[in-house]
């Protein structure tokens, strides 16, 4: 089982957010450390997913006039 819980270390006692299962009980974790400052992996992939999508969409944007304006009822009426 694999699962990703915040704390908080203070006064020598990590201090978790959320309760753990009951079922987990006196068995033995693995804690894996990593400081709240610094992005992780995951983050640091979804923002190179967000930048590849925008430089891709980008492809397809046009420029719209500075006084365009978006008129729901007639784009329902085509």
């Amino acid at each position: 089982m694999s699962k990703v819980l915040h704390a908080t270390y203070h006064n020598g006692n990590l201090v978790l957010d959320e309760k753990l299962d009951a079922a987990l009980e006196g068995q033995k974790l693995t804690l894996i450390l990593v400081e709240a400052d610094s992005p992780s992996q995951v983050e640091l992939e979804q923002s190179e997913r967000i930048q590849s999508f925008l430089k891709w969409a980008e492809q397809y944007s046009a420029k719209l006039p500075a006084d365009y304006k978006f008129d729901r009822e007639e784009a329902h009426e085509r």
